[in-house]
């Protein structure tokens, strides 16, 4: 089961935390640098497909916002031509 993100960021802070301590030994730092190193890229990942997936909804949104409020169901191109002219 994959962590959640803020999880992952949890564990990438205590990560950093212990290879800021100089108590750790080469071979502990060595695999937690790894540990670190593969948080931060499927970190990565997922910052990259809710980028995209925020980037496709304000899209979706502003095409809904440029439609005509009141335009007739089923074409939105259609105007409205009972404004009296």
């Amino acid at each position: 089961m994959k962590k959640s993100f803020e999880a992952q960021l949890s564990r990438l802070e205590e990560i950093v935390a212990k290879l800021e301590e100089e108590q750790t030994d080469l071979d502990a730092s060595v695999k937690l640098f790894e540990e670190g190193i593969a948080l931060s890229k499927e970190m990565t990942q997922k910052l990259q497909e809710v980028k995209f997936k925020v980037t496709a909804l304000k899209k979706k949104g502003a095409a809904l916002l440029t439609e005509p409020f009141d335009a007739p169901e089923g074409n939105a191109d259609e105007t409205d031509t009972t404004d009296g002219e």
